[in-house]
């Protein structure tokens, strides 16, 4: 990375979110998102009906033996789409070898929690049906979509659906109570998430009433025993820096392996930023690791 790199990062985020205020729209906010995270591209897709959720191939559709990764998108349960996320699943794609499918959960306040962790469930099980083998299958997500992506293995196993052989988690979101020390001492470093904002994520996902230690909306509590290899790659200006620690601490003692990548000087969900050298050689090394572990 260059000073100028992460300049030109910092003035986009900035340009884009720097106007929000109480007279911003939620439709203007996730349209900005999504053109933050997509940085405009918009790559070939094939759309697909998956279990009456809409979803879309990266990489074109699975053909017999092809590995597939199933993606779970970020922007803290009430954002993000294949839209947003398209750019990011394609290169998922071409650096791993694999087809790639997003789907567009129901996000909040529309449809609040459990209804994304719902349409999770379903899509996998429609994944499942068109015979794809989870030998040959890894979930990945970034940010929230991590979250949902870990949510997802604890009620599979738990509903005793055959797990996925891996897991790629791009700084992932797991913790609704923005426990770790990280939320404060890297606040001054991170552009994009806040522990203000992560409570008011929270509270629309959960509504008012809502649990945030349940272990379906807040993972890091749920007990990791029996889960696949998880790979984790993370910024070291992230706030959510700490979610990947205690997630590797709590996975190693249930059992479970987790690689935890730090990326230094990388802030949130850097490989959306193609001004970024990092963030292709991310996606280079998630690419490699997952060729490996899906043979």
């Amino acid at each position: 990375m260059t000073t100028e790199q992460m300049d030109a990062v910092r003035d986009r985020i900035a340009a884009t979110i720097g106007d929000w205020g109480r007279g911003t729209t939620l439709e203007e906010m996730r349209a900005g998102f999504a053109e933050l995270v997509s940085a405009g591209r918009r790559p070939a897709q094939t759309a697909v009906d998956a279990g009456g959720i809409p979803g879309a191939w990266f990489g074109g559709p699975p053909e017999p033996g092809d590995t597939v990764i199933f993606y779970c998108h970020g922007g803290g349960y009430q954002m993000g789409s294949i839209l947003s996320h398209g750019p990011l699943m394609a290169d998922l794609a071409e650096g791993s070898g694999a087809r790639v499918l997003g789907f567009d959960y129901r996000v909040a306040p529309e449809h609040r929690y459990p209804a994304a962790l719902d349409d999770t469930l379903a899509v996998y099980r429609w994944v499942l049906d068109q015979g794809i083998e989870p030998s040959r299958m890894a979930i990945a997500g970034d940010s929230a979509g991590a979250g949902l992506a870990l949510a997802a293995m604890l009620r599979m196993r738990d509903q005793d659906l055959p797990l996925p052989a891996a897991a790629v988690f791009l700084s992932p979101w797991l913790d609704m109570q923005a426990r770790s020390d990280s939320y404060d001492t890297k606040a001054p470093l991170d552009p994009l998430t806040q522990r203000g904002k992560v409570a008011a994520m929270v509270r629309t996902y959960l509504g008012r009433d809502g649990d945030p230690t349940d272990s379906f909306a807040s993972p890091i509590d749920g007990d990791m025993t029996g889960l696949p290899p998880i790979l984790v790659h993370v910024g070291g200006h992230e706030t959510v820096l700490g979610d990947s620690e205690l997630l590797a601490d709590r996975a190693a003692a249930a059992g479970t392996s987790v690689e935890v990548v730090v990326w230094d000087g990388m802030i949130h969900h850097f490989q959306v930023f193609p001004e970024l050298d990092e963030a292709r050689a991310s996606l280079d090394g998630i690419g490699a690791w997952l060729r490996r572990r899906l043979g």
